[in-house]
């Protein structure tokens, strides 16, 4: 397992993988693709917003885009793995990685109706960071009301 910085070299990695993402959460986001068959994307990548690139055995298996916010302070926008690959515990090894690089105060949030990414981060939280963290219902005011992970990585 490597975890990559995207660039221009593998920007066209993320690209692909974010259409999956977006397709697999478009019965929770309600977003449909244009007439190309394309998704519009809710977060780009830029000066304040880092991406991933996860690899396996040299495959493409998952990506992550990491807003940086000031201060030591960061939040998880958007983290996918690809259903092959979800097993032995490459999402949680993939965010586990990831945060050993930016310790800091983390916040990662949830949809409504995914009970399972929901039920992820609490698993990977707990099995990261043996302290308490913080959960809480929170009426974001992009996607609504949504669950909200907050926790410190030291």
């Amino acid at each position: 397992m490597h975890v990559i910085p995207i660039t221009e070299t593998n920007i066209n990695i993320y690209h692909t993988l974010a259409q999956y993402y977006e397709a697999e959460f478009s019965p929770l986001t309600g977003k449909k693709p244009d007439a190309s068959g394309i998704f519009e994307l809710d977060t780009h990548l830029g000066e304040e917003i880092m991406g991933f690139l996860l690899k396996v055995d040299h495959l493409p298996a998952g990506t992550a885009a990491i807003a940086f916010k000031g201060n030591k302070s960061y939040e998880v926008c958007e983290f996918y793995v690809l259903p092959y690959f979800r097993k032995n515990a490459i999402g949680m090894r993939f965010a586990h990685k990831i945060w050993e690089l930016y310790p800091g105060d983390w916040e990662i949030k949830q949809l409504q109706g995914a009970e399972y990414a929901t039920k992820f981060w609490r698993k990977t939280i707990e099995r990261f960071n043996q302290t308490a963290y913080r959960e809480e219902q929170y009426q974001d005011p992009y996607w609504g009301t949504v669950t909200r992970q907050q926790f410190t990585v030291s």
